[in-house]
């Protein structure tokens, strides 16, 4: 059984100017760590010849595959073939399938093709080439100084496809038989990354395979379960048995795993309980129901919002009472109530949502920017508001303000059943 290191390199000056994402390395650890495979190296270089070089020299000494993405193009500055056949001196050839098939894309396309083009085509004269059915230049697979070098177009669907269908199913072959590593995400609502760790501390302590790994992302923490077992069945196993520890004690919290979002939760339990919503928003503008409408099928359970932000708007189209405005101010817990109230009437639905705050720079009606908030009214006469104060910039506020009311609607929900 081998035991094989990674290292993925990604070649594109566009990755360095942030102008694009490096997508493609997150997607391949990702998928990579299933087969039991360790990344222990991401890499991102430009378009230039010496620093490619340098970067593939490196990755040479610490690696026993090489996963380079990008800059296999037909222009100027893709150079990662040139760099790979400088440090190799392996010689490069047409693939005539290849360039049999730029040929066809630009007479079906009635184009005429650039010299350039046929760039695309070079393969190494020792390489394995991965037929592209998505695009136009190959992948390889190369073997130099007991390296496995893999070459992969920088395109992400291209990329996967060649992953999926030929790439991987030759690691395993060259693995044999190999552990695999499967993974859970946990996601929770409503509390902070150090209270929940705080909470399973002694599981933490003690882990030993599954680890366990709590981490704060945009959307509330989170908590990953990673087993190492001889098949997925037997990995799945073990992950079951310590998520069910976790939830034993912080299950209150808890939403959904893996790629389960709060409003996908939310609009399956609408439709359960036969409950509609909808929201006034002034503090979020309209993120709270753009979130909610993001679900296939939410027309049915949310049949819109009013984006209520001037005060004139609020009282005018909304009906909040001059009153509450005057006495207590449009950043109040009574004016999110009354909001909420309004807006459930005039959308005739089960649950009304009033969000109002203030977002920033500046204060308003003497509240400092991060005041907020979020009020939930139901037909039936419950009521609920909550108030809070975020650090952070304009937007910040906003989504985080858009995060507290999709998590009252769901803990709300969640105590209907």
């Amino acid at each position: 059984m081998k035991q094989l290191n990674a290292e993925i390199i990604g070649v594109g000056t566009e990755l360095l100017l942030g102008q694009i994402a490096n997508t493609n390395a997150q997607w391949l650890s990702e998928q990579l760590a299933k087969y039991g495979i360790n990344v222990f190296y991401h890499t991102v270089v430009g378009d230039n010849l010496n620093r490619v070089k340098q970067s593939f020299s490196i990755a040479e000494e610490r690696a026993d595959v090489i996963i380079v993405t990008g800059g296999l193009g037909p222009t100027e500055d893709d150079m990662t073939r040139e760099a790979f056949q400088a440090i190799s001196q392996m010689e490069l050839e047409i693939h005539e399938p290849t360039m049999e098939k730029i040929k066809a894309y630009y007479a079906n396309q009635h184009r005429q093709m650039t010299p350039n083009n046929k760039k695309q085509a070079r393969v190494f004269k020792e390489c394995q080439v991965l037929d592209n059915r998505a695009g136009m230049a190959p992948g390889m697979i190369v073997s130099h100084r007991n390296r496995k070098w893999i070459f992969l177009p920088g395109v992400p669907s291209e990329m996967k496809h060649l992953v999926n269908y030929q790439v991987f199913p030759y690691l395993k072959k060259l693995m044999g038989n190999q552990d695999i590593i499967k993974s859970t995400v946990l996601k929770f609502t409503g509390i902070g990354e150090s209270q929940l760790e705080h909470e399973i501390a002694d599981l933490i302590r003690t882990q030993t395979n599954p680890t366990i790994a709590p981490l704060a992302q945009h959307n509330g923490v989170v908590i990953r379960i990673t087993a190492k077992e001889e098949t997925e069945e037997k990995a799945s196993v073990l992950i079951q048995d310590v998520k069910s520890k976790i939830l034993k004690r912080v299950g209150d919290y808890f939403y959904g795993v893996d790629q389960e979002t709060m409003e996908a939760q939310i609009i399956t339990q609408l439709f359960k309980q036969n409950k509609t919503v909808a929201a006034a928003e002034s503090l979020t503008g309209g993120m709270f129901t753009d979130k909610l409408i993001s679900v296939e099928g939410a027309s049915a359970v949310c049949p819109g919002g009013i984006i209520s932000y001037d005060a004139d708007v609020k009282q005018q189209l909304l009906g909040v009472p001059e009153e509450i405005v005057k006495e207590y101010g449009t950043v109040s817990r009574e004016c999110a109530l009354s909001m909420a109230e309004k807006v459930l009437s005039k959308m005739n639905t089960s649950i009304g949502l009033g969000f109002t705050g203030v977002a920033g720079p500046g204060e308003l009606e003497g509240k400092p920017a991060g005041t907020g908030y979020v009020a939930l009214r139901t037909s039936d006469g419950y009521e609920q508001v909550e108030s809070f104060l975020f650090s952070g910039s304009r937007n910040t506020v906003r989504r985080r303000a858009t995060l507290k009311g999709l998590e009252i609607l769901f803990k709300y929900l969640k105590a209907q059943n």
